[in-house]
């Protein structure tokens, strides 16, 4: 259901975890990790949590005819759980989405599509490691001239321009690494937020429900879910990307200048201020 638009933007990988069915198959992980947590907890039966869970695949499910109903609906998550409960037969039935609210399915789907979002970054970035590892061992003796404000200045090596790019690529590895561990956050509070249908069990299942979502290993490093015991799903600020002032700086450890200061060593603005003094002529 991607646009061709898309492919402009992203990759095909990329587009696809962040689709539509991406989505509500997300919700459905949601669904089924909230009934083996709560059947762990002894709140619903095993049998129910069972039944439940094999009804929990995207396949099942017509997504376009579920996203035509969330315009109607406002979310996503109520024509998914009334589908759900439809497939569902038996006293199971009673159990689907029991003790959540639709923004802890969609905020969770979130999650663990940006989960697989930043593993393919990294992923990606790691092929590029690579390739700038390879071409600084080989040309770590080849000379190329350096460039000074727009000038040839004295000779480098292209193994030494290659091992700077690796360095910059190894920094977003640890970077988007440092994102996966510290702001990935499973959602389950509830109605209110106060999950007050799981009475006294409430902050054990959110402890059981994190186990259940968080087994999934990457290669690279353990998933780990933090738990927001203060429900998260009216405060959007923490799930945010955190913005960094891009500094401009000539050596490790100058201070970030102005934001006029990095428009003004552009290669647009340096070429137009050489040809006022004259540089060209």
């Amino acid at each position: 259901m991607s646009e061709p638009i898309d492919l402009l933007f992203s990759t095909p990988l990329m587009s696809a975890a962040f689709s539509p069915e991406a989505h509500v198959q997300g919700m459905l992980a949601f669904e089924a990790a909230l009934t083996r947590a709560e059947s762990r907890a002894g709140i619903i039966p095993q049998e129910a949590a069972a039944i439940i869970e094999a009804h929990c695949r995207v396949e099942l499910f017509d997504v376009a005819a579920l996203y035509r109903e969330a315009a109607m609906a406002g979310t996503p998550a109520i024509p998914l759980v009334r589908m759900l409960t439809a497939q569902v037969e038996g006293d199971a039935q009673k159990f689907v989405h029991w003790g959540a609210t639709s923004q802890d399915a969609i905020d969770t789907a979130m999650m663990l599509q940006t989960r697989d979002g930043l593993d393919l970054l990294v992923d990606g970035l790691h092929e590029v490691c690579e390739a700038c590892a390879t071409l600084a061992g080989q040309h770590r003796h080849t000379l190329m001239s350096g460039r000074t404000l727009l000038q040839q200045a004295l000779p480098i090596t292209f193994g030494l321009k290659a091992a700077r790019w690796l360095a910059f690529a190894v920094r977003q590895v640890h970077a988007l690494r440092e994102r996966r561990e510290r702001t990935l956050a499973m959602q389950l509070g509830g109605a209110a937020g106060t999950l007050a249908s799981l009475g006294d069990m409430g902050l054990q299942v959110v402890e059981l429900l994190s186990e259940e979502l968080g087994p999934r290993h990457s290669a690279l490093w353990p998933v780990r879910w933090r738990r927001s015991l203060v429900m998260w799903h009216s405060s959007r600020k923490p799930r945010l990307a955190r913005r960094r002032r891009v500094p401009c700086q000539v050596r490790e450890g100058h201070p970030p200048c102005h934001r006029s200061t990095i428009r003004s060593t552009r290669p647009e603005q340096l070429r137009r201020r050489a040809w006022r003094s004259g540089w060209y002529r």
